[in-house]
C-alpha cells in the first residue's frame, strides 16, 4: 500500500491573509506546498489528503488542490473546532483551533495506510519524503515503530531573526528520548548558533544539533493512541480558552509510557520557511538554484 501524505493546512488562510494571497516561490508561479507534494509524489506516495478549514475549503480546492487532483488522489478532511468526542463541549468564548495532535485526528477516516504528516508552508526537500517512504516499507514493528525526519539545525536558521526549534536527544539505537523546545535561536556568524536563555545568558550550539521541522511518518494505529491523549488532555485542559493539543507533547507521552518508539531519521535537506517577511528572497533564491541542478522542473511535472 502506497503511503499517504497528511498536510496540516488549517492555519493557512489566517497566517497568510487569506490563500489568494500566498507568495509564489518557485520560477513558475509554485507555492512552497508544490513541492511537497511533488516530492512525495516522486518518493511513492499515493494519496494526499489535506487538512484544512471549512472556511477556506472553496478557495483551497480552486488554488491548490486542483493543480495536483490529475496525478494523485486527493482527499480533504476539516478540523471543525466542535469536533469533539462526547460528552466534551466547546467551552464558551474558544475560537482558537485544538491544535495540531487535533488536526490529525481530524484526517483519521481519510487514512488506513502509513503516511507522512507535514506543515503545509515548509519546504522539507525530498529526501526526507525518500527516507519515509523506505522506512514504512521496511517497518519491523508497525505497532509500535514511528519516524520523525530530524534536521541538521544550521540548516533551518534565518538570517533575519530569531526562531525557536525542537532539540533533540536521541538513544544509542537512534530513537528519540527528548525534544526540548529552544526559543530566540540566531545563527553565530560561524556555522553554530547560539539562544537566549530565561535569564539573559547566551547558550551556545554548534549547528550540528538534529531539530525537529514536524515532519513526522506515523503508522495508522497512532489515531487509537492520539484519540486517547486528547480526551486526556479535554479532561484536563479542554475549558481552557487557548490551550493546544501538539503532536511533540503527544509523541513525548507515548514514548514515556512505552506505547511508541519514533526512530529518527536526518535529512541532509535544506529547510525553507518563510518565518519573517524577509525571508522570503532567500526561499526564491533558494528554490532556483535547486530548479537550475535540475533537482526540480520548472514548471513541476
Amino acid at each position: 500500500m502506497k503511503p499517504a501524505l497528511l498536510v496540516l493546512a488549517a492555519g493557512m488562510g489566517s497566517r497568510y491573509g487569506g490563500l489568494k494571497q500566498i507568495d509564489p516561490v518557485g520560477p513558475s508561479g509554485e507555492i512552497i506546498l508544490d513541492y511537497s507534494i511533488y516530492d512525495a509524489l516522486r518518493s511513492g506516495f499515493g494519496k494526499v489528503v489535506f487538512v484544512i478549514r471549512r472556511d477556506i475549503e472553496q478557495a483551497f480546492r480552486e488554488h491548490i488542490g486542483a493543480k495536483w487532483e490529475d496525478r494523485i488522489q486527493v482527499e480533504y478532511a476539516f478540523q471543525d473546532l466542535d469536533r469533539l468526542p462526547a460528552p466534551f463541549r466547546v467551552p464558551e468564548g474558544r475560537v482558537k483551533p485544538w491544535g495540531t495532535g487535533h488536526a490529525i485526528l481530524c484526517a483519521k477516516e481519510k487514512i488506513s495506510e502509513p503516511f507522512a504528516a507535514i506543515n503545509a508552508d515548509d519546504f522539507y526537500g525530498r529526501s526526507g519524503y525518500a527516507l519515509l517512504a523506505g522506512s514504512f516499507q521496511n517497518n519491523v514493528n508497525p505497532a509500535k515503530r514511528h519516524f520523525m525526519v530530524g534536521f541538521t539545525l544550521r540548516n533551518t536558521l534565518s538570517e533575519n531573526g530569531s526562531v525557536a526549534r525542537g532539540v533533540c536527544r536521541c538513544d544509542s539505537e537512534g530513537f528519540l528520548a527528548e525534544v526540548t523546545e529552544r526559543t530566540n535561536i540566531v545563527p553565530d556568524g560561524k556555522g553554530g548558533a547560539f539562544f537566549t536563555a530565561e535569564n539573559g545568558a547566551r547558550i551556545p550550539l554548534t549547528g550540528d544539533e538534529t531539530v525537529s521541522m514536524n515532519m513526522w511518518g506515523f503508522m495508522p494505529g497512532i489515531f487509537d493512541h492520539l484519540s486517547v491523549l486528547f480526551e486526556q488532555f479535554l479532561s484536563e485542559r479542554g475549558t481552557e480558552l487557548k490551550s493546544e493539543f501538539y503532536i511533540p507533547s503527544a509523541v513525548a507521552s507515548l514514548i514515556h509510557s512505552g506505547d511508541a518508539q519514533i526512530k529518527v531519521m536526518k535529512s541532509g535537506d535544506s529547510w525553507f520557511g518563510v518565518t519573517y517577511r524577509e525571508d522570503k528572497p532567500l526561499v526564491q533564491a533558494s528554490i532556483a538554484r535547486l530548479v537550475r541542478d535540475k533537482v526540480y522542473p520548472s514548471p513541476l511535472e
